[in-house]
């Protein structure tokens, strides 16, 4: 299996900055897509900042401009600069890996991290 930690997230004032961490472990073989998804309160999980190993990014049209995924392929893990926060990116962020695993043989997987509060508001 794979695990993703994050880490990071928390309370900020509108127009105020976070970073989120994650950390990839497990028996990697590769990955391909590392990223970040959200869940607002009453709304369904959407995709926020994606990038994969050969650096393509792809970022939500709300977050564009203000969001900056990082990733450092050999460390397995991914980073999102999140800056001029407005309440409407109060959520829920969760970590994504999609790649290949080593266990018996290669197998794909797919994770998601445990998620982490962000809440902007003053």
């Amino acid at each position: 299996q794979v695990q993703l930690v994050e880490s990071g997230g928390g309370l900020v004032q509108p127009g105020g900055s976070l970073s989120l961490s994650c950390a990839a472990s497990g028996s990697i073989f590769s990955i391909n897509t590392m990223g970040w998804y959200r869940q607002a309160p009453g709304k369904q999980r959407e995709p926020v900042a994606l990038m994969t190993s050969d650096g393509s990014t792809t970022y939500a049209d709300s977050v564009k401009g203000r969001f900056t995924i990082s990733r450092d392929n050999a460390k397995n893990t991914v980073s999102l600069q999140m800056n001029s926060l407005k309440p409407e990116d109060t959520a829920v962020y969760y970590c994504i890996a999609d790649g290949v695993q080593l266990t018996t043989q290669p197998t794909e997987f797919g994770s998601w991290g445990q998620g982490t509060q962000v809440t902007v508001s003053s």
